[in-house]
Formats: structure tokens, C-alpha cells, sequence
């Protein structure tokens, strides 16, 4: 964190507080309780965060962004989870919205279920003025096909 504030200081991720690692693993931990909850496979202690889709508003946050695209059918689906909108504020206690998605881990087929009521954030809170949610947040619990598409991506 120190050597990003140094380095960019006017990046977003320099923006955070002293606490967002500590609070980035309790959020982690609680993602872990819920999914195991439903039934999710975890193979790996903390997951890859992926998104739904690609996101305008995350695609800022570097200055040199890239993203790999990988189809839902590489994945064993059992092994992700969702949130909608970014884990951090869904679980937040600042967030009191009264949203029917708060403080919710979702499986595969919930997340589709949600899409299908409310779309997709990007598509219509890109901007941020109607709430935290602007993208769906993937948790991606083990390592295939992320491995496998990233080696890929790199001997291209």
C-alpha cells in the first residue's frame, strides 16, 4: 500500500485507509462463511475477483489496464461466487439501502436470477449516482481456467 501511495498517489487504490487490508480479509472471510453456506467448492484459501462483464468505470482504476475474457462454460460453477456490486460495499455497514442484495453471497444460478430483475450495474450505474454497485463482483475459488487462460494470454 505504501509504495503505491508512493509511486500514484492519485490512483484510486491510494485512496485507501491504513484499515483496507484488514477489512479486504474479514470481507474475504465472511464471502468464504456464506458460500460454503450454499454449498460452494473452494480449492484456494482467497479467490481471484473477477467481474461480470467488462466494467467502464473499473477499467480507470490503471493506467495500463488489461483484462482477460474468459466464458462462463470453462468454469466448474460450483467454484465461483457473486456478489452484486463490489464485496466490500455490499457487506459494508455504511450501506443501509434496504436492497435486496446486501449482505448477500450469490451461487451461479442465484446471480443469474438477480441479472435477469435488475440487469447488469455497468449497464445502468456506471457513474456511481445510483448507489456502490457498479459492477458484479466474481469470486473465483480455485485456480482453473484462470491459470490456464493468464498462460495462454502470455505466450501470446
Amino acid at each position: 500500500m505504501n509504495q503505491l501511495k508512493a509511486e500514484r498517489p492519485e490512483s484510486l487504490c491510494a485512496q485507501r485507509d491504513e484499515t483496507y487490508i484488514e477489512k479486504r480479509r474479514s470481507c474475504e472471510a465472511l464471502l468464504r462463511r456464506e458460500f460454503a453456506a450454499k454449498g460452494g467448492i473452494m480449492d484456494i484459501p482467497s479467490p481471484y475477483y473477477m467481474v461480470v462483464e467488462h466494467s467502464p468505470w473499473l477499467s480507470t482504476w490503471f493506467e495500463q489496464g488489461d483484462f482477460l475474457r474468459i466464458p462462463i462454460e470453462a468454469f466448474d460453477t460450483r467454484k465461483i461466487s457473486f456478489t452484486y456490486g463490489d464485496s466490500m460495499p455490499t457487506f459494508s455497514p455504511r450501506v443501509n439501502d434496504g436492497k435486496e442484495y446486501r449482505r448477500k453471497v450469490y451461487t451461479y444460478d442465484e446471480i443469474l436470477e438477480i441479472i435477469k430483475k435488475y440487469g447488469l450495474p455497468q449497464d445502468w450505474n456506471d457513474d456511481g449516482s445510483h448507489g456502490p454497485e457498479r459492477y458484479i463482483e466474481a469470486h473465483v475459488w480455485c485456480d482453473d481456467p484462470v491459470r490456464q487462460y493468464i498462460t495462454q494470454t502470455e505466450h501470446k
